[in-house]
């Protein structure tokens, strides 16, 4: 797979992440009907930069306190970004 393409699905797979965080936020805000913690964890373990932008982006550290969203979206940024880079290098 060329690097645009796979830089293409990991922002599309971080904006998910992102919005779904989001989204569940507004959600808590609002007392209404959530999204799953599994689903967020999904979506975190796909779009890590994503889901770690909605963690703590924005001032409203959003499931900051719960360890496992913490170390799943962080590695799996980590993961991301090492991915992309190797990916990149590999292309050259």
């Amino acid at each position: 797979m060329a690097l645009a393409p796979a830089l293409a699905l990991a922002g599309a797979l971080d904006l998910i992440a992102w919005a779904a965080f989001r989204i569940d936020k507004a959600r808590a805000r609002r007392q209404r009907r959530r999204i799953r913690e599994r689903t967020l964890l999904g979506l975190a373990a796909l779009g890590g930069v994503g889901a770690v932008v909605a963690m703590y982006g924005h001032r409203q550290r959003h499931k900051v306190a719960k360890p496992r969203f913490v170390v799943i979206a962080t590695l799996a940024a980590l993961a991301q970004a090492g991915a992309l880079a190797w990916w990149w290098r590999a292309g050259r």
